[in-house]
């Protein structure tokens, strides 16, 4: 029996999920060529569904997704993963509450991320999505778990979903592949807007009783119950 034979159906189904998951994060103009992706952990199980390396957002399938272990080694798929494969394992490994995790390098999250600077919480949007500033990690080199280890070390004590890698882009997590992809979105507009608040003089910053407030409606009231 292998690794993946009593949960096919189970895969089957993030397969299809993760892959069109991608086409929001071409639809926000969150990525660009093949850079960025979505993975989702196989819940009950040490692996998760992830892109496949250096594909082209119009040539992602639900077949081409490629299926890991938790340490990030293939287990079943036709392609390379991602090269973030091995941060994002690192994630799942270390936050049992993470079912999915997105890479972007969004032009005005990523610009924050270049200067080092977390963003500030000067919005309600800041305040309900992210309970916060939106925090920035350690510089990290690709293609290990490094980055997953900086994800961990900065968002393990924070409310943010995001954080901004420094010199790199912007990672989420969220209990669900589409919770982060809603994270990836909110991240690239709240730093698109304070920043473009910059411009025009000096933010006011929201009070923390208020943030407080804002985070706790937002996360346990706003929309459908």
């Amino acid at each position: 029996m292998t690794a993946v034979s009593d949960v096919t159906d189970t895969i089957s189904a993030l397969r299809r999920e993760v892959c069109a998951l991608h086409e929001q994060l071409t639809r926000y103009q969150l990525v660009v060529w093949t850079a960025g992706n979505v993975s989702a952990r196989v819940p009950g199980h040490d692996l998760l569904v992830i892109k496949p390396s250096g594909v082209s957002y119009d040539d992602l399938t639900p077949d081409n997704m490629v299926v890991c272990n938790l340490d990030g080694r293939v287990v079943e798929g036709e392609h390379a993963p991602s090269s973030d494969t091995e941060a994002q394992a690192y994630v799942y490994r270390e936050m049992p509450h993470v079912g999915g995790v997105v890479h972007t390098h969004s032009t005005y999250a990523t610009a924050w991320a270049a200067r080092g600077e977390a963003v500030p919480c000067v919005l309600t949007m800041g305040a309900d999505e992210f309970g916060g500033e939106i925090p920035v990690g350690p510089f990290a080199i690709i293609g290990d778990d490094s980055i997953g280890r900086g994800i961990v070390d900065t968002l393990r004590d924070s409310r943010s979903p995001a954080v901004l890698m420094r010199n790199h882009g912007v990672f989420t997590i969220g209990p669900t592949a589409r919770a982060a992809v809603k994270a990836a979105v909110m991240c690239e507009d709240v730093a698109r807007t304070v920043h473009v608040a910059r411009q025009l003089g000096k933010p006011v910053p929201v009070a923390q009783h208020h943030v407080d407030a804002l985070f706790d409606r937002y996360q346990n009231v706003y929309g459908q119950r």
